[in-house]
């Protein structure tokens, strides 16, 4: 007789050593430790530039608002929560942290808050949260977007390739020996000489 728990309890465990036998092997199309080093949490007002593709072409929409919540750590799937009142109606976007629909997330500003998980904000009127929100600090914390980074490296290689033209220049230049004149070998420059 098979029991079906220790079965399943095996199961678990087998999917669970292979997820960490493969920890090194690139999975997803996003850089996560650059995500994870940007220490996302409740009480952010943050910019998130999300790819959205309409008819064959892929454009950027910008929202940006509150950080009500953050969920599931730094896992695969985390998940963060974000608030922005738009016309006097309050609207809200949940995105997976590690979503490669995500070009880039912009930190703004950092509150202090006391909770991890800002639902209570919902209820309140606009006024209320910026007096609750006094304690903020600017911030200037950014993820880079594939374009950035596309264009960074493009300018770097250009730079390098142009610093070994003109390190080759300069050899060939060095290495090249200077050819006499008949102008300036030392008999025409002694027979000027005298006749002057």
């Amino acid at each position: 007789m098979v029991d079906y728990g220790t079965l399943k309890r095996i199961y678990r465990l087998e999917n669970y050593y292979m997820k960490t036998a493969v920890k090194g092997v690139n999975i997803s199309p996003v850089n996560m430790e650059e995500r994870k080093s940007i220490g996302l949490r409740a009480g952010d007002t943050v910019r998130v530039h999300q790819k959205i593709q309409d008819k064959g072409k892929t454009r950027i929409q910008i929202f940006e608002g509150l950080v009500l919540a953050r969920k599931h750590g730094d896992e695969p799937g985390a998940t963060f929560t974000v608030r922005k009142v738009a016309s006097g109606v309050g609207v809200e976007k949940v995105y997976p942290l590690y979503s490669p629909l995500i070009d880039k997330l912009e930190i703004v500003k950092r509150a202090k808050v006391r909770r991890s998980k800002l639902y209570y904000i919902r209820e309140k009127v606009a006024r209320e949260i910026k007096r609750q929100m006094r304690r903020t600090t600017m911030m200037g914390v950014t993820t880079e977007s594939e374009a950035e980074v596309a264009v960074r490296v493009a300018t770097e290689a250009k730079a390098l390739e142009e610093a070994a033209l003109k390190a080759k220049e300069a050899e060939v230049v060095a290495e090249t020996p200077v050819e006499a004149t008949p102008e300036t070998t030392p008999e025409v420059v002694a027979e000027a000489e005298k006749k002057d």
